[in-house]
């Protein structure tokens, strides 16, 4: 090293004169002296030198851990994205949903005059548990229940109004709908919108037929044909039947009970004009020339109105 260099040309050197044993020895002795004082200071530079080299790496050692340090951050936020983690949009939700709250002002959207009161927390325990074996589904036509809650069920044309799938969106409106087989391929995108929005599958068979006219073998292959779809669709087998016409007999309720079915859901039509009460079960359909969206709208005003909201019917049944 060139500071070695100038330690050891600085250093003084021993004489060379001899004139005598004397003079000799005591230039020797100085020289001794000298060679331990060189070799010291040789030393103590090299010394200094290489701590020098070894401070000169910190500053990249320590940029190296800093950047291993972000590597592992990003690696670990990439994995909370992946696993649906904090600040991930929609993290929700199987079917997912980004938030239970509507936004502000979505009611005024819809034309209602304020926002939908939220459902109050479902109960512990449901009201319709799974089946034991042997026993046959509970027929439903009205949820027993105190809470201030109604429940809207939907059938096959729920995807026929584009704006529908928006309403459900905005309100965060929970609803049922029941299907049959012309209305469950992959074809009909509107239902996988809902479904993602949190909307309940049921069953409404697979051609809807009036099934008491069937014996038990075409019921039996009407409602577990259609439980199939449903399953091959939406990944799960609906825990819900609503026969067409709300018709069902005895047969019905064994078919229903040999596909898996807990429960047989009837409808309750309710007349402009009518009073609902906590726990009905409403169909909303379009009809003379109105859209679903009109008539669902004109039914949340009615629920509002007389001091009710709209629950989910799966966390009851």
């Amino acid at each position: 090293m060139p500071l070695v260099r100038q330690a050891e040309e600085a250093a003084p050197k021993p004489s060379r004169t001899r004139p005598g044993r004397r003079r000799a020895l005591g230039s020797y002795a100085t020289g001794r002296g000298t060679g331990r004082v060189r070799r010291a200071l040789v030393c103590a530079l090299a010394a200094a030198l290489l701590s020098g080299c070894a401070q000169s790496v910190d500053p990249i050692e320590r940029m190296g851990r800093k950047a291993a340090q972000k590597v592992r951050h990003h690696a670990a936020a990439g994995r909370a994205d992946a696993a649906g983690g904090p600040g991930v949009p929609g993290a929700p939700g199987a079917p997912a949903r980004a938030t239970t709250v509507p936004p502000v002002d979505a009611h005024r959207r819809w034309g209602l005059a304020a926002p939908l009161a939220p459902a109050p927390a479902p109960p512990a325990r449901r009201i319709v548990r799974p089946r034991t074996r042997g026993t046959l589904p509970r027929v439903v036509g009205r949820v027993p229940t105190r809470d201030k809650v109604v429940f809207l069920v939907l059938d096959e044309n729920a995807d026929e109004d584009p704006r529908f799938v928006d309403l459900v969106r905005d309100l965060r409106l929970p609803v049922s709908v029941f299907l049959t087989r012309a209305v469950a391929g992959p074809g009909r995108d509107g239902f996988g919108r809902l479904r993602a929005l949190g909307a309940g599958i049921g069953n409404r068979t697979l051609t809807h037929p009036f099934l008491p006219g069937l014996g038990h073998v075409g019921q039996h292959a009407e409602i577990c044909g259609q439980q199939e779809r449903l399953k091959d669709r939406f990944g799960v087998a609906p825990r819900l039947l609503r026969p067409p016409y709300d018709a069902y007999d005895a047969e019905t309720l064994r078919a229903a009970g040999d596909c898996g079915i807990d429960a047989i859901v009837l409808g309750r039509p309710v007349a402009d004009t009518g009073r609902l009460r906590p726990g009905d079960i409403v169909p909303a359909e379009a009809h003379g020339g109105t859209t679903l969206t009109e008539v669902t709208v004109r039914l949340l005003r009615r629920v509002q109105g007389q001091g009710l909201t709209v629950g989910r019917l799966e966390d009851y049944l």
